[in-house]
């Protein structure tokens, strides 16, 4: 559909919305501001009225609804149950009136335009389209839905920037645009209007400016304020601000460049007592330990969560163990090259009685785990992880009563493990990639099968598989990669020795084993398989057997599968990683994979697939890395993937059989970071349109990606750590990018047959790290602004026809 006929559409659309309104009745004017009266029209025992059914309509008629119907029950049928709009999903009317009061749509897959037809719900008091797929900007008219009390229009593809408008709508109380990354712009002074505000979210509007935070002083009932990503460099006042909000019970201020703020706090001016801060966030600001000048008013004994992560704090002082209502602090991500028994001694006042969470994982923590653990009485969760501990576990720590969840996990910690352990609460333990050695014995787990997820991946537990293991009655998560068996497995011994669980395991990673053999049965209520990295081989039906419809992860790359994919995945519809690279895996696709409606990551290289990618496909709408490279896959490259799979970041369809052009619609994909389509055989210009791809414009390493670190350990997410891979061709050769992943920007067309010339529109694209367009027959002369790509690092372009002088700006 051309943009022309779009246009042209959107014009009949709109005529008929005001001829099929009667808009004003009265008048022939065209303005959307008449006002129902209350309770009149045509509204009886709560049916909703006509014209604002009409309406309803008009906004389904903005939706894009090529292939699926995310509101099937709007619809104009003269069934009674459907005919009356206030039983429509996600609609709310007002039981004496009638009215529409509220649109809850969130969630719902909708990709589209606000509609102008919102304006006849003059008595909407609710709107919430948020976690959609809306663009454009956002409408100067929503500023006339007066009566708005709770407007949500996060995570969306809004642009532009915030209208000022939205300063008339006085009796809002919560605010939310978050997560809408294309945002820009000065937040309009005209938001201090909003004086009724309780919550205010303007989370990750990276793009978007504050000059000054004087328009807080005019929102005195504000509870909740969020403004993750927004500079507030120039804000050198903002600790006063924060502490004129007396009803603020929750701030996060995580990545806001507060280092930048060069007088953030003034003793003439703050009422120490004033905070009634319950929860501050303040990560990822590179703060320095002089912050804590200015931190101490906001941290009284009302505050119950503390987050300094992503700083570069060399420690605590003292006054943070007097806060007698702390119960969580997170420090990661710091650089403290001291004792962790110094940091704990900061912690010993009373903080220490109330504590219940304590995560400084990646913070260089240096000694032993030490015997003062035991201050700490009220401990649930103690993360540790990735820091430079060394010596054994004290044996004090098994002894803390509460203590559910420990990670000391990527240390140096020696030793065996002690006979302690069995006086654990403990439900989840991770040891893993530490020095800890032994086959913990009967006297170890005697006491402990109330354990539920137990971590030990490198540890030292040889030769054989641990017998210990079937103790374990409640055990819903295995995590035993890299064991250092020294002797290969056969996949029935391991199903024998975990067949005493009571309703078996949920989570299982044997990864990086030597396991060989044909799998025959899983167990029916996993929702975490991790096979990769083994000899495994045979065919892979025993996936039929998972049937409860909760796995949300399956890797079994890296072995010797083969075969069909079964279709039988329907019954993955809370898949959200599926990855069966590097197997002997044939044939065409399953149409089962349509099920997988959940599904982010979908990785499928390596494999022997062919024929022509299903259309069925499209319906994986949720897909954000998409991997079908090194396959036999063939036909012309489908359109539907820009149109339909609008969450891509990561698309890798290199070395297949792919013909005909490169389809313009790939440039609907405004989230793409990767694209390699090299070693097809398409044909054609290189779409000069690729300058949308907003995503690759942005300069170096974008924030708040959609970056998948599915977290393994239950202390931060109820699933386990999947980190992101692709495989780059990077200068000649072949790299696999792993945790930097998402700083990777990269284009890929090598090896076609394209032709023209290189398109100006690419050199937009300024934060691009990788462009390889070699080996095709492309013709003129190199794009002069080339050289203005400062990101660019990798730059292949030989093997065609180009011609001309190289550019200057690339000298």
């Amino acid at each position: 559909m051309t943009n022309t006929f779009r246009k042209f559409m959107n014009l009949v659309l709109f005529i008929l919305f005001v001829v099929g309104f009667g808009w004003l009745k009265t008048t022939t004017s065209t303005s959307f501001n008449h006002q129902p009266v209350e309770g009149g029209g045509e509204a009886s025992s709560g049916k909703c009225l006509d014209e604002e059914r009409r309406a309803l309509l008009y906004f389904k008629a903005y939706i894009n609804q090529i292939h699926n119907d995310p509101l099937p029950t709007w619809t104009t049928k003269e069934e009674k149950a459907t005919n009356d709009c206030c039983k429509w999903q996600g609609v709310t009317c007002n039981e004496q009136t009638g009215h529409v009061t509220s649109l809850d749509l969130n969630y719902m897959v909708i990709k589209g335009k606000i509609s102008p037809s919102l304006l006849n719900l003059s008595y909407l008091e609710r709107l919430d389209i948020s976690h959609n797929s809306f663009h454009g900007a956002i409408p100067m008219f929503i500023g006339s839905l007066t009566k708005l009390r709770y407007l949500d229009l996060s995570n969306n593809s809004f642009y532009g920037t915030i209208p000022r408008s939205i300063g008339t709508l006085s009796e809002l109380r919560h605010l939310d645009l978050s997560k809408n990354f294309l945002l820009n712009g000065t937040i309009p002074p005209e938001i201090r209007n909003l004086t009724n505000l309780k919550v205010l979210s303007l989370r990750s509007l990276n793009n978007c400016t504050v000059e000054n935070l004087d328009w807080l002083y005019h929102m005195s009932q504000l509870e909740e304020l969020e403004m993750d990503g927004i500079s507030l460099g120039k804000a050198d006042n903002w600790v006063n601000v924060i502490l004129s909000l007396q009803k603020l019970s929750f701030l996060s201020l995580d990545e806001c460049d507060l280092s930048m703020a060069m007088h953030p706090y003034s003793n003439s001016s703050a009422n120490y007592s004033s905070s009634s801060i319950v929860s501050l966030g303040l990560g990822n600001n590179n703060l320095n330990s002089s912050m804590f000048h200015w931190l101490f008013p906001l941290t009284t004994n009302r505050l119950e969560i503390l987050d300094l992560s992503r700083n570069k704090l060399h420690g605590i002082p003292k006054y943070l163990g007097n806060l007698c209502s702390l119960t969580a602090f997170y420090f990661e991500n710091n650089i403290v090259p001291i004792k962790l028994s110094d940091f704990l001694n900061n912690l010993s006042g009373c903080t220490s009685i109330t504590l219940q969470e304590l995560s400084a994982l990646r913070s260089q923590f240096t000694g032993s785990l030490p015997d003062d653990i035991q201050k700490f009485s009220s401990l649930g969760l103690l993360t540790l992880s990735d820091n430079k501990l060394n010596g054994t576990i004290s044996h004090k720590v098994w002894l803390l009563p509460n203590l559910e969840i420990l990670d000391v996990s990527s240390n140096s910690l020696s030793g065996t493990i002690s006979e302690y352990i069995g006086k654990t609460k403990g439900l989840t333990i991770n040891l893993s990639n530490n020095k800890v050695e032994g086959v913990p014995s009967n006297a170890h787990v005697s006491n402990i099968s109330n354990i539920e997820e137990i971590f030990l991946s490198s540890c030292k537990l040889g030769p054989r598989f641990p017998k210990w293991t079937q103790t374990l009655k409640n055990l819903t998560a295995l995590h035993i990669a890299k064991p250092e068996f020294q002797i290969q497995f056969l996949w029935r011994k391991v199903t024998d020795l975990l067949s005493n669980f009571d309703s078996g395991p949920t989570i299982i990673d044997l990864s990086s084993n030597n396991f060989y053999g044909v799998i025959l049965n899983v167990f029916s209520s996993l929702s975490w398989l991790d096979l990769s990295n083994n000899k495994f081989h045979g065919g892979i039906s025993f996936l039929c057997q998972i049937v409860d419809g909760t796995l949300s992860f399956l890797d079994l790359s890296y072995n010797s599968f083969r075969g069909q994919i079964p279709d039988c995945l329907w019954h993955f519809k809370n898949l959200k990683v599926l990855n069966l690279q590097h197997n002997n895996l044939y044939g065409s696709l399953p149409t089962s994979i349509k099920y997988l409606i959940n599904t982010e990551v979908l990785n499928l290289s390596n494999t022997k697939f062919s024929g022509e990618l299903p259309l069925f496909l499209r319906e994986c709408t949720k897909v954000t890395i998409l991997q079908l490279g090194s396959n036999k896959f063939s036909g012309h490259m489908p359109i539907w993937i820009g149109e339909k799979l609008s969450r891509l970041y990561t698309l890798i369809l290199k070395s297949n059989n792919f013909s005909g052009t490169i389809p313009v619609q790939l440039c609907q994909l405004i989230n793409l970071q990767i694209l390699d389509l090299s070693i097809n055989n398409l044909y054609g210009a290189i779409p000069s349109c690729l300058n949308k791809l907003s995503m690759m414009i942005q300069d170096g390493h974008s924030r708040d990606q959609n970056v998948h670190y599915f977290n393994w350990f239950t202390t931060f997410s109820d699933q386990p750590k999947y980190v992101d891979h692709a495989s780059i061709v990077w200068q000649g050769s072949v790299r696999e990018f792993y945790s930097t992943l998402d700083m990777v920007k990269s284009i890929d067309l090598s090896n076609n047959n394209l032709t023209g010339q290189i398109p100006y529109e690419l050199t937009l694209l300024y934060g691009l790290i990788a462009l390889n367009l070699s080996n095709n027959a492309l013709v003129g002369e190199i794009p002069l602004k080339i050289g203005q790509m400062k990101d660019l690092l990798h730059l292949d372009l030989s093997r065609n026809h180009l011609s001309g002088h190289l550019p200057s700006s690339m000298s």
